[in-house]
Protein backbone atom coordinates (compact mmCIF):
# COMPACT_ATOMS: atom_id res chain seq x y z
CA UNK A 1 0.00 0.00 0.00
CA UNK A 2 1.21 3.58 -0.87
CA UNK A 3 2.06 5.95 1.82
CA UNK A 4 -0.95 8.09 0.97
CA UNK A 5 -3.32 4.98 1.21
CA UNK A 6 -2.06 4.05 4.53
CA UNK A 7 -2.68 7.38 5.91
CA UNK A 8 -5.96 7.58 5.05
CA UNK A 9 -7.24 4.21 5.88
CA UNK A 10 -5.74 5.09 9.04
CA UNK A 11 -7.43 8.08 9.54
CA UNK A 12 -10.68 6.32 8.04
CA UNK A 13 -10.10 3.90 10.89
CA UNK A 14 -9.53 6.27 13.80
CA UNK A 15 -12.62 8.40 12.93
CA UNK A 16 -14.56 5.58 12.94
CA UNK A 17 -13.49 4.36 16.77
CA UNK A 18 -14.02 7.89 17.28
CA UNK A 19 -17.75 8.16 16.11
CA UNK A 20 -17.70 4.34 17.47
CA UNK A 21 -17.19 5.61 21.12
CA UNK A 22 -19.44 8.90 20.85
CA UNK A 23 -22.58 6.15 19.23
CA UNK A 24 -21.87 3.42 21.59
CA UNK A 25 -21.92 5.88 24.87
CA UNK A 26 -25.07 4.58 26.48
CA UNK A 27 -26.25 8.35 27.23
CA UNK A 28 -26.18 9.61 23.81
CA UNK A 29 -29.84 8.28 23.41
CA UNK A 30 -30.98 10.38 25.86
CA UNK A 31 -30.11 13.07 24.24
CA UNK A 32 -30.63 11.73 20.61
CA UNK A 33 -33.19 9.49 20.64
CA UNK A 34 -32.59 6.85 18.22
CA UNK A 35 -36.51 5.28 18.23
CA UNK A 36 -38.22 8.86 18.33
CA UNK A 37 -36.26 10.05 15.56
CA UNK A 38 -36.97 6.77 13.46
CA UNK A 39 -40.15 6.85 13.99
CA UNK A 40 -40.31 10.81 13.03
CA UNK A 41 -38.51 9.11 9.89
CA UNK A 42 -41.52 6.96 9.11
CA UNK A 43 -40.48 3.52 9.84
CA UNK A 44 -43.20 1.38 11.08
CA UNK A 45 -44.19 -2.22 11.54
CA UNK A 46 -43.18 -4.62 8.47
CA UNK A 47 -41.49 -2.54 6.60
CA UNK A 48 -38.58 -3.34 4.36
CA UNK A 49 -36.04 -0.48 5.28
CA UNK A 50 -32.56 0.41 4.06
CA UNK A 51 -30.47 2.24 6.31
CA UNK A 52 -27.38 4.30 4.12
CA UNK A 53 -24.28 4.87 6.18
CA UNK A 54 -25.17 2.83 9.24
CA UNK A 55 -21.73 3.49 11.11
CA UNK A 56 -21.63 0.95 14.46
CA UNK A 57 -24.93 0.72 14.66
CA UNK A 58 -26.99 3.34 16.14
CA UNK A 59 -29.90 3.26 14.78
CA UNK A 60 -29.68 -0.34 12.94
CA UNK A 61 -30.69 -1.87 16.15
CA UNK A 62 -33.87 0.13 17.18
CA UNK A 63 -34.90 0.04 13.21
CA UNK A 64 -34.88 -3.68 13.48
CA UNK A 65 -37.05 -3.57 16.79
CA UNK A 66 -39.12 -1.31 14.83
CA UNK A 67 -40.00 -3.04 11.95
CA UNK A 68 -40.10 -6.15 13.58
CA UNK A 69 -40.42 -9.96 12.95
CA UNK A 70 -42.53 -9.37 9.84
CA UNK A 71 -40.39 -6.42 8.21
CA UNK A 72 -36.62 -6.33 7.12
CA UNK A 73 -33.63 -4.00 7.40
CA UNK A 74 -30.70 -3.67 5.50
CA UNK A 75 -27.83 -1.51 6.35
CA UNK A 76 -24.99 -0.56 4.00
CA UNK A 77 -21.86 1.38 4.72
CA UNK A 78 -18.53 1.79 2.72
CA UNK A 79 -16.17 1.25 6.21
CA UNK A 80 -15.39 -2.63 6.87
CA UNK A 81 -15.13 -1.86 10.50
CA UNK A 82 -18.68 -0.02 10.52
CA UNK A 83 -20.34 -3.94 8.58
CA UNK A 84 -17.92 -5.34 11.00
CA UNK A 85 -19.42 -4.05 13.97
CA UNK A 86 -22.68 -4.17 12.91
CA UNK A 87 -22.65 -7.81 12.45
CA UNK A 88 -21.11 -8.13 16.58
CA UNK A 89 -24.50 -6.69 17.26
CA UNK A 90 -26.32 -8.95 15.32
CA UNK A 91 -24.89 -11.90 16.66
CA UNK A 92 -24.96 -10.45 20.52
CA UNK A 93 -28.44 -10.15 20.39
CA UNK A 94 -29.58 -12.74 18.41
CA UNK A 95 -31.10 -10.23 15.39
CA UNK A 96 -32.94 -12.17 12.41
CA UNK A 97 -34.46 -9.15 10.56
CA UNK A 98 -31.19 -7.61 9.31
CA UNK A 99 -28.42 -7.55 6.64
CA UNK A 100 -25.65 -5.50 6.62
CA UNK A 101 -24.01 -4.55 2.85
CA UNK A 102 -20.49 -3.35 2.69
CA UNK A 103 -20.81 -1.31 -0.23
CA UNK A 104 -21.76 2.24 -2.08
CA UNK A 105 -25.07 3.60 -0.96
CA UNK A 106 -25.01 4.39 -5.21
CA UNK A 107 -24.58 1.35 -6.64
CA UNK A 108 -26.42 -1.49 -3.37
CA UNK A 109 -27.06 -4.09 -5.22
CA UNK A 110 -30.85 -4.45 -3.95
CA UNK A 111 -33.90 -5.20 -6.52
CA UNK A 112 -35.45 -2.34 -8.15
CA UNK A 113 -38.60 -1.43 -5.96
CA UNK A 114 -37.71 -3.44 -3.35
CA UNK A 115 -37.36 -0.97 -0.65
CA UNK A 116 -40.46 0.81 1.80
CA UNK A 117 -38.09 3.55 3.15
CA UNK A 118 -34.51 4.64 3.36
CA UNK A 119 -33.14 6.77 5.84
CA UNK A 120 -29.78 9.12 6.12
CA UNK A 121 -29.42 10.10 8.70
CA UNK A 122 -26.12 11.78 9.78
CA UNK A 123 -24.14 11.86 6.98
CA UNK A 124 -22.20 15.02 6.28
CA UNK A 125 -20.37 13.41 3.57
CA UNK A 126 -22.06 10.97 1.56
CA UNK A 127 -19.61 8.54 -0.56
CA UNK A 128 -20.48 8.08 -4.29
CA UNK A 129 -21.89 11.86 -3.88
CA UNK A 130 -25.59 12.90 -3.32
CA UNK A 131 -26.54 12.72 -6.78
CA UNK A 132 -25.42 9.51 -7.15
CA UNK A 133 -27.05 7.68 -4.26
CA UNK A 134 -30.04 9.47 -5.10
CA UNK A 135 -30.80 7.99 -8.40
CA UNK A 136 -30.38 4.61 -6.63
CA UNK A 137 -32.96 5.39 -3.53
CA UNK A 138 -35.28 6.34 -6.77
CA UNK A 139 -34.57 2.88 -8.27
CA UNK A 140 -34.76 0.83 -5.33
CA UNK A 141 -37.94 2.37 -3.48
CA UNK A 142 -41.47 1.03 -4.05
CA UNK A 143 -44.16 3.59 -5.61
CA UNK A 144 -44.89 5.42 -2.32
CA UNK A 145 -41.77 4.49 -0.91
CA UNK A 146 -40.24 7.54 1.46
CA UNK A 147 -36.93 8.54 1.29
CA UNK A 148 -35.62 10.68 4.63
CA UNK A 149 -32.88 12.68 5.60
CA UNK A 150 -31.21 14.01 8.48
CA UNK A 151 -30.33 17.47 7.41
CA UNK A 152 -26.84 18.26 8.93
CA UNK A 153 -24.83 20.94 7.66
CA UNK A 154 -25.65 23.31 4.52
CA UNK A 155 -29.40 24.55 3.83
CA UNK A 156 -32.98 23.17 3.49
CA UNK A 157 -33.72 24.68 0.51
CA UNK A 158 -30.68 23.13 -1.05
CA UNK A 159 -30.99 19.69 0.22
CA UNK A 160 -34.83 19.85 -0.93
CA UNK A 161 -33.92 21.02 -4.10
CA UNK A 162 -31.19 18.35 -4.84
CA UNK A 163 -33.38 15.50 -4.09
CA UNK A 164 -36.22 16.83 -6.33
CA UNK A 165 -33.95 17.17 -8.94
CA UNK A 166 -33.56 13.42 -8.26
CA UNK A 167 -37.12 12.36 -9.48
CA UNK A 168 -38.91 12.73 -5.76
CA UNK A 169 -40.70 15.16 -4.38
CA UNK A 170 -40.41 16.82 -0.46
CA UNK A 171 -43.74 15.79 1.60
CA UNK A 172 -43.16 17.46 4.73
CA UNK A 173 -40.39 17.37 7.67
CA UNK A 174 -40.30 17.52 11.53
CA UNK A 175 -37.25 19.45 13.04
CA UNK A 176 -34.41 17.80 11.04
CA UNK A 177 -35.73 15.23 9.29
CA UNK A 178 -37.37 15.74 5.47
CA UNK A 179 -39.13 13.30 3.92
CA UNK A 180 -39.54 12.08 0.21
CA UNK A 181 -41.63 10.36 -2.25
CA UNK A 182 -40.80 9.38 -5.40
CA UNK A 183 -42.05 10.96 -8.76
CA UNK A 184 -44.49 8.34 -10.05
CA UNK A 185 -43.48 8.30 -13.39
CA UNK A 186 -39.83 9.10 -13.71
CA UNK A 187 -38.02 11.06 -16.24
CA UNK A 188 -34.43 11.67 -16.86
CA UNK A 189 -33.52 13.59 -14.13
CA UNK A 190 -29.12 14.25 -14.58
Amino acid sequence: MSNKIKERHHHSNFAFRIISLMHDNPLLPIFRNPYKLLKTAGLKPGQKVLEVGCGPGFFTIPATKIVGKEGFIYAIDVHPLAIERVKKKIEKEGIKNLTPIFANASNTGLPDRSIDLAFLFGLPYIAGGLKNVISEMYRILKPGGVLSFEKTIGSKKKLIEEVERGGFIYSGGQARIFLFTPLEEATDFS
